[in-house]
């Protein structure tokens, strides 16, 4: 009996795609991310403001009361992680999303809100291999697996269109133009 590998090289990459379409698209959507990296942060989404605040403070030293006064003017609210004074006229505290600097003289707070931004952060967890562990496996079969797509891709098509033909200009065209880039960034 006469195996139609060519059926089973179609039915394997039909499955395979399948397979791996959810991956395939948060590794593309990641990867834009992450390279545009330079021009803005893909996981974090960072807003600053600055507000005006009454004094609240007077001889004492800084305390809880005075610092939690202060957020209540800035309508934010604990719990304050910690706090510091790098300088005289200076405090900073640091909530979960939140840093703020204030300056006792001026009775100004500038306020840096950090927040994940959804869905885009868990994408880059997965595709940067932050979990680490059983997940470090689930990317190697995914990288197995596009190793396998790509291979069975070369022979789903027959004749001119396929690798005898057209198909073989553009794998050599897929195998040339990184090594371009890598001459000319080299």
């Amino acid at each position: 009996m006469k195996i139609n590998w060519r059926k089973w090289n179609n039915i394997l990459h039909r499955d395979l795609g399948y397979i791996a379409f959810g991956l395939t698209l948060i590794y593309a959507i990641s990867g834009v991310a992450v390279n545009h990296v330079a021009d803005w942060n893909p996981n974090y989404k960072v807003e600053n403001r600055s507000e005006n605040i009454e004094n609240v403070w007077g001889e004492n030293p800084i305390d809880e009361i005075i610092m939690l006064d202060i957020l209540s003017q800035v309508n934010l609210v604990g719990p304050i992680k910690s706090s510091f004074m790098p300088n005289q006229n200076t405090l900073k505290l640091f909530l979960d999303e939140q840093t703020l600097t204030i300056n006792l003289s001026s009775q100004m707070v500038d306020i840096e809100e950090v927040k994940e931004r959804p869905i885009l952060y868990e994408m880059n967890f997965l595709h940067l291999n932050h979990p680490k562990k059983i997940w470090t496996y689930m990317a190697d079969l995914y990288a197995i697996t596009l190793a396998l797509l790509a291979t069975t891709g070369l022979f789903v098509l027959k004749g001119k269109k396929g690798i005898k033909g057209r198909g073989a200009w553009l794998t050599l065209a897929g195998i040339i133009l990184p090594l371009l880039f890598l001459y000319f960034y080299l």
